[in-house]
């Protein structure tokens, strides 16, 4: 179960990969658009070329966050196939229309008898991410049950990938006839635990956070993210913070916490690390932590970090979110208003500080120093107080030799990999998400993390006997690519 759960959330890299696009056409439309319409800029009326451009840039970017579930839906279907096939997304899309459809407001009140007014708001509120993924999941399982379907001669034209859409839409109303009964129970559920949480101010976005950062290690953190970043619960953090329909003050509460601890506390972090790993491995970490800490702060991709030392030491792990959940809550209260289209790395901020919901977005400089010194009093006092194996702390040696294979030869790096895997052999497939090479194995015991390591790679997660997780970093795709023709 926790494995496919863990492939879900890599699919939805798939639709989320999206929307950095969609962050940058509305930020720098946002740049020209407001201004122009409120006439604070001498020469940017509304009417004019920057208006024009503005205007077209923000609806350009509108097409995709306002459908995001539409992406969902394709992505996760494309993702969660067995071969990422084309077909899988068409299904996903067809389960997507028939259960939005057959559960719209109008469509229930057709079924009931009721007034349309009178339908539970729940169905008001069909079209989310959480159908999304739903539909997507049912378009990839019949997609991978179905795909080499043989029907009699006289049916043979729906045979294979063409039965799948058929098929899918089968099962999707059966799925609308259980969310029917279901869907108005989870989504009070949902709201209630965001009303919760939306009641506390910012001690709940601190909450919000410090969970958020607990789930990463499960990939379970998308499921999280859906209900405050989406319109699952009816907050839509991100979509109402891009789309300039929200509230002053209130919209982007769960996403400004980010940016601190993304951008400098996580980075000061690294440094820490560095600081406490044995001196004749600083040479190594020093690529490392550095690439992975100018991630984070330019990007807000954080996985290279945090993988580093999750598994290695899980206790600091915990610590660090905590220290995200405080870093988060003290910036919200603080007033700080600020959102992102993909994480909350410095390309983000400064597209949404001319966002008409941004608020004191300068907080981030003494914010983020503060939150840069205590991240790395507390990591480097916990790293040796409590003798913890980060990354240039491991208690096994790697040949010096060896590391030289951690360049930007991804061939040498893969047939290293797979040597320390035990060979082709003993490889069944293999697939990556953002940061990691997620392999399945014969025989565990072949597995040699010390050679695996010596390639120069950030760690080894072992999830089970038959499962080996290898965090590469952001060039995971090529290593896996080189990997891949190796088998």
């Amino acid at each position: 179960m926790l494995k496919y759960l863990q492939k879900l959330g890599k699919s939805l890299m798939l639709p989320v990969a999206c929307l950095p696009v969609a962050g940058i056409l509305m930020g720098i439309g946002y740049i020209l658009a407001p201004a122009a319409m409120a006439g604070e800029v001498a020469g940017f009326v509304a009417g004019g070329p920057a208006y024009v451009i503005g205007t077209f840039l923000i609806k350009a970017g509108g097409a995709l966050i306002d459908n995001m579930a539409w992406l969902f839906a394709i992505g996760v279907a494309v993702g969660m196939a067995d071969d990422h096939e084309g077909t899988s997304g068409l299904a996903g899309l067809v389960s997507w229309l028939m259960i939005t459809k057959l559960l719209s407001s109008g469509t229930i009140a057709a079924l009931t008898g009721v007034a349309a007014d009178a339908v539970n708001p729940a169905f008001g509120k069909i079209e989310n991410q959480f159908i999304g993924i739903i539909a997507g999941l049912i378009g990839a399982t019949c997609y991978n049950k179905f795909k080499n379907t043989k029907l009699p001669d006289f049916l043979a034209f729906f045979s294979g990938k063409r039965a799948v859409a058929i098929v899918t839409a089968v099962f999707s109303i059966v799925a609308a006839a259980i969310l029917f009964f279901i869907w108005p129970v989870v989504y009070s559920a949902l709201v209630s635990v965001g009303e919760a949480i939306v009641s506390l101010g910012a001690l709940g976005s601190g909450i919000y956070a410090f969970l958020n950062r607990l789930l990463i290690p499960f990939g379970l953190h998308h499921a999280l993210n859906s209900v405050f970043w989406f319109d699952v619960a009816g907050i839509a953090d991100l979509t109402n913070f891009w789309g300039n329909t929200g509230v002053l003050g209130q919209t982007g509460m769960y996403m400004a916490g980010f940016f601190p601890f993304m951008m400098f506390g996580l980075p000061a972090a690294c440094l820490a690390m560095y600081h406490t790993s044995k001196p004749n491995k600083k040479k190594i970490v020093m690529g490392l932590l550095a690439s992975a800490a100018f991630c984070s702060f330019f990007t807000g991709v954080t996985e290279p970090i945090e993988f580093s030392f999750m598994f290695l030491a899980p206790a600091l792990y915990v610590v660090h979110a905590v220290l995200a959940g405080l870093s988060a809550g003290i910036t919200v209260a603080l007033g700080m208003r600020a959102g992102f289209s993909f994480s909350g790395g410095v390309i983000d901020l400064l597209l949404s500080s001319r966002l008409p919901l941004a608020q004191k977005v300068w907080l981030i400089i003494p914010i983020g120093i503060v939150v840069a010194i205590v991240y790395y009093v507390v990591f480097r006092f916990v790293i040796t107080k409590f003798n913890l194996k980060t990354p240039g702390r491991e208690d096994d040696d790697v040949d010096e030799e060896s590391v030289k294979l951690a360049n930007n030869d991804f061939t040498a790096i893969a047939k290293q990999i797979l040597a320390g895997l035990g060979g082709k052999e003993n490889v069944t497939s293999v697939d990556n998400c953002i940061t990691r090479l997620r392999l399945e194995i014969k025989d565990y015991t072949a597995v040699d993390e010390k050679a695996i390591k010596a390639a120069g790679i950030a760690g080894v997660i072992r999830p089970s006997k038959s499962s080996v997780q290898v965090i590469v970093g952001t060039q995971v795709q090529f290593v896996a690519d080189e990997f891949k023709k190796l088998l």
